[in-house]
């Protein structure tokens, strides 16, 4: 699935339309990524409107267009945004295809566990709403950080970096990253960690989730190799620092990876 900087870089390949009309909409209004979308309001709403700007939170992107139109779109396992030329035909699983005088922006979603949300009206949608401080803010500080872990201390900290409610556009390459860093096991509960092992985890989200946007965010470019996420996924794959073969386990329902020498 994709994480806060994947969606990040996905969200930004539709700025190509910024300040263009919507001449054309092509939505699949009876697929599944539309479920509570009205898609005749989305039609009818779009065409002849602007695409003014778009945001990112956590794994969530919003499209603002001119006359008090919003697009949400949530990717899910498979969903990508994409920009083709203005004469494209839709494939399968091209759900919805913004047409443009110069281009297309296409939202395709082949296992259909994304979301497109539409929402007129002046002001932002509820759903947008009332979301968590993004990881990289000022509003996400240490008091944040520790009152949120404080409300789930019998869970296992990869648990709850997974918690979207607390750290929006975690998910479990960056969870697994930053515990890495952090040293401390995927699995320990939450009321056993010391305080420099809260501090560092606090330290090492906040340094995963800026990296992650310069490289992957900016242009999809890969971690660097010192990275954990390069060997997470390999068969016998090795610690980046110790060359100490990882371990794997489930731990909240997500293939975790760690390195027994760094968290023990």
């Amino acid at each position: 699935m994709p994480e806060l900087a994947e969606v990040e870089w996905f969200r930004k390949q539709w700025d190509a339309g910024r300040g263009r009309e919507v001449i054309d909409v092509k939505a699949l209004s009876s697929k599944y990524v539309f479920r509570g979308t009205d898609g005749n309001a989305l039609r009818q709403n779009l065409i002849d409107q602007k695409l003014l700007r778009s945001k990112r939170s956590g794994k969530q992107m919003l499209f603002e267009f001119s006359g008090d139109n919003w697009l949400g779109i949530h990717l899910g396992m498979t969903g990508k945004t994409r920009v083709e030329s203005s004469d494209f035909q839709s494939g399968k699983h091209d759900h919805l295809v913004l047409c443009q005088r110069e281009r297309a922006l296409v939202f395709n979603d082949p296992r259909q566990l994304g979301q497109v949300r539409f929402h007129h009206g002046e002001d932002k949608p509820d759903w947008w709403k009332d979301r968590p401080p993004e990881i990289d803010s000022r509003e996400f500080d240490q008091k944040f950080f520790n009152e949120f872990l404080g409300r789930h201390r019998k869970a296992p900290i990869k648990a709850a970096l997974l918690m979207q409610s607390g750290f929006p556009g975690i998910g479990n390459w960056m969870a697994d990253e930053i515990l890495w860093r952090a040293k401390v096991l995927p699995s320990k509960r939450i009321h056993k960690l010391t305080a420099r092992e809260r501090s560092a985890i606090f330290r090492a989200t906040k340094w995963v989730v800026r990296r992650s946007l310069e490289t992957l965010g900016k242009d999809f470019s890969d971690p660097p190799k010192s990275w954990l996420i390069h060997q997470k996924w390999k068969r016998g794959g090795i610690c980046p620092i110790h060359r100490t073969p990882l371990r794997h386990a489930t731990v909240a329902g997500r293939t975790t990876a760690w390195c027994p020498k760094c968290q023990r």
